[in-house]
């Protein structure tokens, strides 16, 4: 995080960020339950080596998201979406043919995809600013995609329909209303601080997916006690492997420390 500009960053610069957001995201270790530096987390079909792959793949992508934006920023916001598809599905495609097959940053797509496509479209940015068009554009989501289905054909839908989970969809409709919580008592301490925030709150899927509602509960608990009790690098590598052994990763929570670097970045926190 050193040697950024002290500015506020303009609109061509975010997708620079989205990229430098996951690098941060993936070099900072310990990291309990997921990829980092010392080990694989919770996966046995992922690490270091092949997130750095992914990383490089889908990075172009971002400019491209911007551009795309940019390109119809005349156009409501509610017409955007359509347009966003195929290119986030072709990124998609960009990163399983460097992973082999492994999703490793669908999620990052999803959410670093959409504010770099509202960078496109706004003349100045804010945290604020893209936080509402990320909201506009993907308003109705959650009612189309998983509360007028019934068919549970997905793990998302499956989360709505049982415990009202919204997932990524929701967080996005909501302008990362999650990630804006952790940050607003946040203050630029360390990285792991905003990651154990954003455990701490988040609904996260990727947790009930493997753990159900117990597992979620579970690493909410725990970071919840490490931020009020205090925490260091001996605590962290514990809680790794407490996760580890109960084969839990926080995933979307690494998703939005992401989204939430970049915003952070943008309104000046770091």
């Amino acid at each position: 995080m050193t040697g950024l500009p002290a500015t506020k960053p303009r609109p061509a610069e975010v997708p620079g960020l989205a990229e430098e957001a996951l690098w941060q995201e993936l070099e900072l270790t310990p990291k309990p339950g997921l990829v980092d530096t010392l080990n694989s987390g919770a996966h046995r079909d992922m690490d270091h080596a092949l997130f750095a792959r992914s990383i490089t793949a889908i990075a172009p992508w971002f400019a491209r998201f911007a551009e795309l934006g940019n390109a119809h920023a005349d156009k409501p916001a509610a017409e955007q979406l359509r347009l966003i598809r195929p290119m986030g599905i072709a990124c998609e495609q960009a990163m399983y043919a460097a992973t082999g097959g492994v999703n490793t940053h669908k999620g990052g797509i999803f959410a670093l995809g959409l504010i770099c496509f509202a960078a496109g479209r706004v003349t100045t940015v804010s945290s604020e600013c893209l936080c509402n068009e990320v909201s506009q554009i993907t308003r109705g989501l959650v009612a189309r995609e998983l509360a007028e289905r019934s068919g549970q054909a997905t793990a998302g839908e499956r989360q709505y329909q049982q415990y009202g989970l919204t997932g990524a969809r929701g967080e996005a409709e909501s302008g990362f209303a999650t990630v804006r919580k952790a940050l607003s008592t946040w203050n630029g301490q360390p990285l792991h601080h905003l990651l154990l925030r954003l455990m701490a709150i988040n609904q996260d899927s990727n947790l009930v997916a493997r753990g159900g509602i117990d597992g979620l509960r579970y690493v909410q608990g725990y970071a919840r006690r490490l931020l009020a009790d205090g925490w260091d690098h001996h605590a962290l590598v514990t809680m790794d492997r407490a996760l580890i052994d109960r084969n839990l990763s926080p995933g979307g929570s690494a998703d939005l420390l992401s989204v939430g670097w970049v915003l952070a970045r943008v309104t000046g926190l770091m």
